[in-house]
């Protein structure tokens, strides 16, 4: 633990300039890739360029004003809001259930999402999640959860943003690889030569991303056709006032179980982050910061899309620029409410090559999972403990190598728990630690 708070450049609590804060900020915001959920449940639900337009200009409005609740005045971290993956199968289930876009589909979606929200607010503000945790969630299950939330990450980076996005597979694995060396060449340089290190560091991820775009615009892959006719600014129109709202005992009943899942792996990402700045979350920040994230959905809710949540990527940017000052979390949010009216730089992210992106998510991923390794590392086990920690782990490789076919084919609650390994993996570490019997064999270390 001592090791991260001396890699840290800039703590939590630290003031750096505006005008650094508001670049690191940027940075956050383009190593978070918030808008492909969006894009990924349009599609699902065949929405038509307005709509689709719409509900990227509210997640990115739900996400920055959540960013701000979070990290100023409830969990009171650097931590950034951003929509999940979890429930989109879900969401467009409830929407075409109900009568499809036409219909009260959306009506229907936010009414559930609501209740939802409402639910975690309430146990914030009864403190029954902290108790939840302190007596479910010790550091052996903490370290755990933070190591198999890095892992899960990694295949999608690989995957999604490298081998299987659009174009031919040699061109992504080349702007992949020019966008990483770019990402390790300058941490290389921050570590090698003092005086510039501070910049080096703290800019690496836009550095990366910046060659990135160069490099794929000479590649042609990258769509300055569509950044060119996009608007320059929109109010967001796809909110409660357009669609209504409507409540469907089954729809809530559903989202219920999608939050319980959500709720876990925003435990993942709060552990993770507590690691990399090594702080403890205290009793009042867990309870606080789950009332937060209630406030954060409701905000979703009321403006139109998916719940959003704490994202672990941050932690990675963190480790890796070293800064983990709230004001550029303050910053984030500012940019991701920008977005939320501003059309023509909405579009310009949307059209980075995932490649690029993927070429940071990777590096970015494996920094989450050794994090959670140095908390485990700190710690004495014992032999019950490696099967706590490994039995995850084994888990979450297993969720992610599945084919799709067998998810699809699934019971609908099996499906929304086999589509999130960081879910899995945690309840799996917390049962473990409560059923496998204690011992006091000799003491080894992990």
């Amino acid at each position: 633990m001592d090791n991260n708070k001396s890699n840290l450049l800039v703590g939590p609590d630290d003031k750096i300039g505006m005008g650094e804060a508001g670049f690191l900020g940027l940075q956050h915001v383009l190593a978070m890739d918030i808008y492909v959920p969006p894009i990924v449940l349009a599609g699902m639900m065949a929405m038509g360029l307005g709509d689709q337009m719409g509900l990227l200009q509210s997640t990115f409005l739900a996400a920055g004003i959540g960013t701000i609740l979070q990290t100023f005045v409830f969990m009171k971290m650097p931590v950034s809001q951003g929509p999940s993956f979890v429930p989109l199968g879900a969401a467009a289930g409830v929407v075409l259930a109900s009568g499809g876009l036409k219909g009260n589909g959306m009506g229907t979606l936010i009414g559930a999402t609501l209740i939802g929200s409402i639910i975690l607010i309430i146990l914030g503000a009864t403190g029954i999640f902290q108790k939840i945790i302190n007596r479910l969630v010790p550091a052996l299950v903490g370290g755990t959860i933070i190591t198999c939330v890095g892992l899960s990450l990694i295949p999608t980076a690989l995957n999604s943003n490298i081998f299987n996005a659009p174009g031919k597979i040699d061109n992504n694995i080349i702007l992949a690889s020019v966008t990483a060396l770019t990402l390790l060449v300058s941490v290389g340089i921050s570590l090698k030569f003092k005086k510039v290190r501070r910049f080096f560091r703290t800019s690496s991820i836009i550095l990366a991303l910046g060659v990135g775009t160069i490099v794929s615009t000479m590649m042609g892959m990258f769509n300055w056709k569509e950044v060119n006719e996009a608007a320059w600014f929109g109010l967001p129109e796809r909110t409660i006032f357009h669609w209504g709202i409507n409540f469907s005992p089954s729809a809530i009943i559903t989202f219920i179980i999608i939050y319980a899942v959500i709720t876990t792996e925003t435990t993942g990402t709060w552990f993770a982050m507590g690691a990399v700045t090594n702080h403890e979350i205290t009793d009042k920040q867990w309870n606080h910061g789950i009332i937060g994230e209630g406030l954060s959905c409701m905000v979703a809710s009321l403006l139109g899309t998916t719940p959003v949540t704490g994202y672990s990527t941050n932690a990675g940017v963190i480790s890796i620029t070293g800064v983990a000052s709230k004001r550029v979390f303050l910053f984030a949010g500012i940019w991701f409410s920008i977005l939320g009216f501003f059309s023509k730089l909405s579009a310009f992210l949307a059209a980075i090559p995932a490649p690029v992106i993927g070429g940071v998510f990777a590096i970015i991923t494996v920094t989450i999972m050794l994090n959670g390794l140095n908390v485990i590392r700190g710690l004495e086990t014992t032999d019950r403990d490696l099967y706590i920690i490994g039995i995850p782990i084994v888990l979450t490789l297993a969720l992610v190598l599945l084919p799709a076919s067998v998810t699809k084919n699934a019971p609908q609650i099996l499906q929304y728990l086999l589509g999130s390994p960081i879910a899995v993996a945690a309840i799996s570490a917390i049962i473990l630690n409560l059923v496998m019997p204690k011992s006091n064999p000799e003491v080894t270390t992990a």
